[in-house]
């Protein structure tokens, strides 16, 4: 198998761990039963947990921003697909993996020393709030640079709200109510 075939499988298998499991909680002999592999094989493509760890970082993100564009994108132009993004989070919830958000699961595990990690997650967070500000700027031509910013903050803080809590009460109820609310947000 080539080098980036088996870096890939160790990268999704690891990622599929950690995602259900936690960071913690997922052992490296785990991740080598699970990927099929030897232990050499898993220390030739990375030098340590925390290496796997961000590239289960990149990875999560990475798919996760690709599928966000191409459905909120697919919706009609205006508020509808601004409004798209809590329906690309109900679509979601229902996946039966679901299991809140990876970044904040994985923070949440880290020691607060742990920079690199810390950093990798602030970074994707910045991205996606940048990726709902770009839709604002797409769809809302009528705000102003600092405004379609704002927004985006206020929209982003209401994703992440309907995440953890629909998470917590393992039902769909928030993301329903954050869509509500921002389709008040857009009045």
């Amino acid at each position: 198998m080539k080098h980036a075939e088996v870096k890939k499988r160790i990268t999704e298998t690891a990622s599929y761990l950690f995602y259900k499991n936690g960071y913690n909680s997922t052992g490296i002999n785990e991740i080598i039963s699970e990927a099929g592999i030897a232990k050499a094989t898993l220390y030739n493509h990375f030098k340590s947990k925390e290496e796997i760890c961000l590239a289960y970082l990149q990875y999560k993100n990475h798919n996760f921003l690709k599928d966000f564009e191409s459905f909120t994108t697919s919706k009609p132009k205006g508020k509808e697909q601004v409004l798209a993004i809590f329906d690309f989070l109900q679509m979601f919830y229902q996946e039966k993996d679901f299991n809140g958000c990876w970044c904040i699961k994985t923070v949440s595990e880290i020691p607060k020393e742990n920079e690199l990690i810390r950093n990798e997650i602030q970074s994707q967070k910045k991205e996606f709030i940048a990726e709902i500000e770009k839709l604002i700027v797409n769809n809302l031509n009528y705000l102003t640079s600092n405004e379609a910013a704002t927004l985006a903050r206020q929209i982003y803080l209401l994703y992440e709200s309907a995440v953890g809590e629909s998470h917590l009460h393992q039902q769909d109820w928030p993301i329903t109510e954050s869509k509500n609310l921002c389709v008040k947000i857009l009045e």
